[in-house]
């Protein structure tokens, strides 16, 4: 790319020394400035190749800037750098036409290669949505895990392209989702979330597709499905590895073909949506095990984007307590502030549970805390008394006996606290969350006679007695 020239606009006159040397060494000419003005000017004299610039110039925000280059120069690109590493930094970068957005620090190779790969395009259009986003953040965090999660979302907002989101229970798909639709071109039309493994089986083709009058015992009227109400805009489909296969061919040929028909119905019915999907399963293996279509993988699968869970983003826990906390208050709960050391331990922990997690138990702290500050007694008591969670998928226990997944089990439970162990009093906290399993179980198969259990298990009556008031197991007698 020799010969190329590079303008540079930033007022740290450290990070412009940086930025010339590297891209100088890599092979192109460079021109910086501290302010917008004089970036401007060359813009509008021909000058310069491709453009980085920092969002914040002492004289102009660049967001301001950057629709004016793209309107007098299309085929500029131009690539923004910003300390302010939030989604709506990278969202507004994509809408103001910006060619890539790089959080601050990066990496100095990246910036040539992103540089590189701008001059390669010989065009880059302008954003065709340019409404200003928001000032609220729907996501929150600035690790770099998030930062590159920031930047695929940001692109994607300017496409129709379908996107699989794919993450661990409770680290935030339905609301990456929700971004994408909010600040994306149907962010007018309505956005529609289907839970699949929330809706019986035999109901969501129906769900899905409505039904009319008649279709089915109970049908006395039409019913429109989601994907009806999803036009024009976003229908997003959580949990989509539970979806039966026969619910899978009829999502198949609405992809294929783009319309569908309903329950009972005859007459095809056009459809203008945009399909998001999200799954915590690993949907190859399903594949493997012919409950998911291959086909229809290939399909959905167009743009994968995975969530990171919590523990691979620690870094993040500091400003997601903030977040919680301040709406805590907004929700009428009392204000509550976190100590460092309570920061610090809750960084600590392996967070099975994600950011899902996370905010309940910080929910839970600020409701039963007297004190106005949570101390890391307070954290350590209520991690406590959350129950056992090691990620278990129903597949852990097939072929394996017993003693062989508790301890799988207990191994997961162990290391998810990393290089440090879990708080006291574990032996009463196992037997809190088997024994009333074993007693539910006992008292299933003997129909409720608690002689026979007792028997069953090898203990006197009143000691099961006993066991049954302590842990509030109920029992229900059988008949016959």
């Amino acid at each position: 790319m020799s010969g190329k020239t590079v303008l540079i606009a930033d007022d740290d006159s450290a990070i412009r020394t940086v930025l010339s040397q590297a891209l100088t060494r890599a092979g192109y000419s460079v021109r910086s400035t501290a302010t917008a003005a004089a970036l401007w000017r060359w813009v509008t004299e021909g000058q310069g190749d491709a453009v980085v610039t920092d969002v914040v110039l002492p004289d102009e925000n660049a967001f301001d800037v950057i629709p004016r280059i793209k309107k007098l120069r299309p085929a500029l690109p131009v690539i923004v750098m910003s300390a302010k590493n939030t989604i709506m930094t990278a969202i507004t970068a994509a809408e103001r036409g910006a060619y890539d957005y790089l959080p601050k620090p990066f990496d100095l190779n990246q910036l040539v290669h992103t540089v590189g790969r701008a001059l390669e395009q010989s065009q880059r259009p302008a954003a065709a949505n340019g409404a200003a986003a928001g000032e609220s953040l729907p996501i929150v965090g600035r690790s770099p895990a998030m930062q590159e999660i920031y930047r695929i979302i940001a692109r994607l907002t300017q496409t129709d392209l379908t996107v699989m989101i794919v993450g661990e229970s409770g680290t935030g798909k339905e609301l990456v989702a929700r971004a994408l639709h909010d600040y994306g071109r149907r962010r007018k039309g309505p956005f529609v979330a289907v839970n699949m493994a929330a809706i019986p089986r035999e109901l969501i083709e129906s769900e899905l597709f409505g039904h009319e009058k008649g279709a089915f015992t109970g049908a006395t009227s039409r019913m429109a499905g989601r994907f009806e109400q999803a036009e024009g805009g976003t229908l997003f489909l959580d949990e989509i590895g539970d979806m039966p296969l026969e619910a899978q061919t009829r999502l198949l040929r609405v992809l294929q073909q783009g319309e569908y028909t309903t329950v009972g119905g005859n007459a095809p019915i056009k459809t203008n949506v945009r399909i998001i999907t999200a799954t915590h399963r690993d949907l190859r293996q399903l594949i493997g095990q012919g409950s998911f279509r291959e086909d229809l993988f290939y399909r959905l699968n167009v743009v994968p984007l995975r969530l990171p869970p919590l523990r691979e983003r620690a870094e993040d826990i500091p400003d997601l307590v903030r977040h919680f906390l301040t709406q805590a208050v907004r929700e009428g709960l009392p204000r509550k502030e976190l100590t460092r050391e309570a920061v610090e331990r809750l960084q600590q922990h392996r967070w099975p549970g994600n950011v899902r997690e996370l905010e309940n138990l910080l929910r839970r702290l600020v409701a039963i805390e007297i004190e106005d500050t949570i101390t890391p007694p307070a954290i350590e008591r209520e991690l406590a008394s959350v129950p056992l969670q090691a990620p278990v998928q129903p597949q852990d226990f097939t072929g394996t006996s017993l003693p062989e997944f508790m301890e799988n089990y207990l191994s997961r439970y162990f290391a998810s606290f990393g290089n440090g162990l879990p708080p006291p009093g574990l032996y009463d906290r196992i037997l809190a969350e088997v024994e009333p399993a074993l007693l539910r179980a006992v008292l299933a198969a003997t129909s409720g006679n608690q002689l026979r259990a007792a028997e069953l298990l090898g203990i006197n009556r009143n000691t099961l007695r006993v066991k049954l008031r302590d842990r509030q197991v109920k029992v229900i007698r059988g008949i016959g």
